[in-house]
């Protein structure tokens, strides 16, 4: 899914509740630990997950942040801001994140891999693959196994996540060139590269709760909200309504705009210090 579009909508801005936001993928726990700790201590919410409305509800499946929506979760909090958008409406790319393995030795690594009784290791690409890993040396291997559609396939790639979840440190990137991650994170032993997925897909994971392993699927969002800093004792409060919160919101968003405090840049952009 593609988008030309060098302008973009004014963001969806919505309060929610908690409980409504459903997760596609399991949580990274490298980095909702951390989180966690970070929101006890924050005043603002930064960055709002990004969420599609599922259809018939007033439920929707979390398309990028959740890390911070299992981090609200945790908190007890009973609403949260998110900016909502569908796959439908062209401003939205799915694509895929690849993981770059660090600190581990990559014998480890491997014999974790031959561990897994529902994977079979082969030298090489294959085009039937459930994924490939790329080690640092130029040793390439193929993830093979008997799967019968994209669930099964999904758990058996969560079992593959787990082993370096537990035992390494993961990184996510958009590069494509293993050579190129390699200076991009010195400790790197291995990147693992994954099937591409539908939106369809991402849907059905949500509804059925047949996860896709954290950190894999990429959407890509033209006129997303950034830098928001939206105050997180007004999503606390659990004496005002749900509909008072966002006739808040709606008046903060104005108000917003009509200070001229908020801008819109078309071209793609880096952000530092990103911690969620």
């Amino acid at each position: 899914m593609t988008s030309s579009h060098t302008n973009a909508p004014t963001p969806d801005l919505r309060i929610v509740p908690i409980d409504n936001v459903h997760p596609h993928e399991e949580h990274d726990s490298q980095r909702s630990v951390p989180l966690i700790e970070q929101l006890k201590q924050a005043e603002f919410i930064t960055n709002p997950p990004i969420v599609a409305p599922i259809e018939d509800s007033e439920h929707y499946v979390i398309l990028d942040g959740a890390n911070r929506c299992h981090s609200f979760q945790h908190l007890g909090y009973p609403h949260i801001l998110v900016q909502v958008i569908s796959y439908d409406s062209g401003y939205v790319e799915l694509d895929n994140w690849h993981h770059v393995i660090g600190s581990w030795k990559a014998d480890e690594f491997l014999h974790s891999l031959h561990g897994l009784s529902d994977i079979e290791v082969v030298d090489g690409y294959n085009a039937h693959a459930i994924a490939h890993i790329y080690f640092k040396d130029g040793h390439t291997i193929a993830l093979r196994a008997n799967v019968k559609n994209i669930h099964e396939r999904n758990e058996i790639l969560c079992a593959l996540v787990h082993i370096y979840q537990q035992n390494a440190k993961l990184h996510r990137t958009a590069v494509n060139d293993p050579q190129d991650n390699w200076s991009l994170f010195p400790d790197g032993i291995a990147m693992v590269v994954f099937p591409h997925y539908q939106p369809s897909d991402i849907i059905a994971a949500s509804r059925y709760k047949a996860y896709l392993p954290a950190g894999v699927s990429r959407h890509i969002v033209h006129g997303r909200a950034l830098s928001v800093n939206y105050p997180l004792e007004l999503l606390r409060d659990e004496h005002t309504s749900l509909e008072e919160k966002n006739e808040a919101l709606k008046s903060w968003i104005q108000n917003k705009m009509a200070n001229r405090q908020v801008r819109y840049y078309a071209e793609a952009t880096y952000q530092f210090g990103e911690y969620e």
